[in-house]
């Protein structure tokens, strides 16, 4: 393939199409124009982690499933995407950043991110007048997520507690949450939920703006205390490397403080050799004048379910770097 891709006369983003997806690239659209690029397009790829919502995430590495060719659960919400960069058909894809592997093909690069939006986990409940906190929630209660970082995290606070899967997107789980009283909560970003304008204000719990007879209640969990997933809240932006006038493009949206803590979330996922199914949480966050980087991980072993997490924390100056940062946490925990 040509290193030069004739861009035309606009700069093509693309994208997931549920509703979420759609939302992030349309504020990456904007941030685009609005740093002066004259045009903008958006293309829509459906991905396989899309056209098969029957599939828990740990399934799509089971050959059964795909007539005997297994498909790893690293890329499965940006594997067509990054087909279509090698291919030309995009000039750069916008993802949730805690979707994409922390390996990328030799070709691409994460290029820049948006101002993260904010990071913490969020329990959703029928419960509006006192939504449920982890330690609130019913003795023998049952919490649905898809993500085993949040199911070990909560099976570690509360080993009473029941926990099922669920898929879809935003809207779909919030109401699979209404049409199932066998469930007490679901587990879902912050992030996310205000984006899509369920949520508004910055207050701890309360009611969702959803459109339902039936209110839905939410608790936000402190990030210090229920760690969030690496580049949770953050817009990753993914393009070709030597695709030099888009990455220069990319460059003018870049959020500098935001770019530095997820690449020292990713680079120390990176040194763990974890994926997007591994339980780890990683928190970060810089010190009120902006000079210290701290990162927070609580880790849970893969294999032994009972093993209690490594935990460790650090802090660095804003002059080092944010892969110095993520080998000193690994120093912390594992002491090599």
């Amino acid at each position: 393939m040509s290193e030069n891709i004739d861009k035309g006369p606009a700069l093509i983003l693309g994208s997931r199409g549920s509703d979420l997806a759609v939302t992030q690239v349309r504020q990456t659209e904007a941030r685009l124009l609005e740093a002066g690029q004259a045009q903008v397009a958006v293309r829509i790829i459906q991905t396989v982690g899309d056209k098969r919502p029957d599939l828990k995430l740990s399934e799509f590495s089971d050959p059964a499933a795909f007539g005997g060719e297994a498909i790893v659960d690293k890329g499965i919400f940006t594997k067509e995407l990054e087909e279509a960069l090698l291919a030309g058909e995009i000039h750069a894809a916008v993802h949730s950043l805690k979707d994409v592997p922390t390996e990328l093909h030799q070709d691409f690069i994460i290029t820049a991110s948006l101002e993260r939006e904010q990071i913490e986990d969020v329990l959703l409940s029928r419960n509006t007048n006192e939504p449920y906190s982890v330690e609130t929630l019913p003795q023998g209660g049952t919490v649905a997520t898809s993500s085993v970082r949040r199911a070990r995290q909560l099976s570690w606070l509360r080993p009473d507690l029941k926990l099922v899967d669920i898929r879809g997107n935003v809207p779909t789980r919030i109401h699979k949450l209404i049409a199932d009283p066998q469930w007490d909560a679901i587990m879902l970003a912050r992030a996310g939920l205000k984006r899509l304008g369920f949520l508004d204000n910055d207050e701890p719990c309360g009611q969702l703006n959803f459109d339902s007879d039936t209110p839905v209640g939410f608790r936000v969990l402190d990030a210090d205390e229920f760690l969030p997933a690496a580049g949770q809240g953050a817009i990753g932006i993914e393009s070709r490397h030597a695709d030099a006038s888009t990455n220069e493009a990319l460059a003018l949206i870049n959020h500098q403080p935001t770019f530095a803590r997820v690449n020292a979330e990713r680079a120390f996922l990176a040194r763990l050799q974890a994926g997007c199914q591994t339980p780890v949480g990683l928190y970060t966050w810089w010190s009120a004048d902006d000079s210290v980087l701290n990162m927070k991980t609580r880790i849970f072993d893969e294999e032994n379910l009972d093993a209690p997490p490594r935990e460790g924390e650090v802090s660095a100056a804003a002059s080092g770097t944010p892969e110095d940062l993520a080998d000193q946490l690994m120093q912390k925990v594992y002491g090599n």
